[in-house]
């Protein structure tokens, strides 16, 4: 019988196949703008001969279609429709949110390509052609407000720490510190000292870069003012909390003030994937 009920050229994700020309037999090429088709399987086709809509009464091999009985040449095909899952082919802009995506399904290999289109232009890419989806980890930041002074040669806890747990034992993490400090002077030789600890131990210090530390020079009795900064890649080749922490002294007399003022004191701790 004839088929009955909405319009099947209005069926969404429907590519449409070029009309057969019968001739009495029953196989035939399926053909799309006059090049052979290869339709997904049998089931994925409708087909409208004579009026009246066939389907499952066919076999499909690549791109020919065999009726289970010869169609004679007084008939007409009069569509072939070759339609996939769902009615949906083109997802509306905006559908697909972050909560849409599961966890880890957007991959480096699926990122891969030779180039990426920003507003219109191409921008190629690097010798492997990958995009990389991100080698920042994760970031903690800390700030301390409180002065800490000192006249010691020794030194001592500023306040400023921060504690970071790596993903990876292969993880470097970049540390990133700024500090206002000050100096009172006794004498035209004085020095401020400090350095970064990881769990209570120097990696990094001024006294080996410089024969005292940080020198903050001019005349005898001077509050002198200034701020300190420091960028420090380190390996700690662990995935155990692990906290660092800035200290400080002086030296040549005086005395040392960190966080000087009061002024916060920032520290930044940055997870570079490897």
């Amino acid at each position: 019988m004839a088929y009955i009920g909405r319009g099947t050229e209005n069926i969404s994700n429907v590519e449409v196949l070029d009309n057969l020309t019968f001739n009495g037999s029953a196989s035939y090429t399926l053909q799309k703008s006059s090049v052979n088709f290869v339709p997904s399987s049998a089931n994925n086709l409708l087909i409208s001969i004579s009026g009246v809509v066939q389907q499952g009464n066919f076999t499909v091999s690549g791109s020919t279609i065999t009726f289970d009985t010869t169609v004679a040449s007084s008939d007409t095909c009069d569509w072939i429709l070759h339609y996939g899952t769902g009615l949906i082919t083109t997802v509306a802009d905006g559908a697909i949110t972050e909560a849409k995506l599961g966890s880890g399904a957007v991959t480096n290999a699926k990122l891969s390509n030779s180039s990426v289109t920003v507003n219109g232009t191409a921008i190629a890419l690097g010798a492997s052609g990958t995009i990389t989806a991100g080698k920042i980890g994760q970031m903690i930041s800390a700030t301390h407000s409180t002065q800490f002074q000192t006249s010691s040669s020794t030194r001592a806890a500023t306040g400023l720490t921060a504690t970071i747990t790596p993903s990876a034992s292969s993880s470097k993490i970049l540390v990133l510190m700024t500090m206002a400090v000050s100096i009172n002077r006794t004498n035209a030789e004085q020095y401020l000292q400090f350095a970064l600890q990881r769990n209570g131990s120097d990696i990094w210090d001024t006294v080996s870069t410089q024969p005292w530390g940080v020198y903050m020079g001019g005349t005898n009795h001077v509050h002198l003012k200034g701020q300190i900064n420091l960028n420090y890649v380190d390996s700690p080749s662990t995935t155990s909390a692990t906290t660092y922490s800035i200290t400080g002294a002086a030296h040549g007399g005086g005395t040392a003030s960190f966080n000087a003022l009061n002024i916060p004191s920032m520290i930044q701790l940055l997870e570079v994937l490897a």
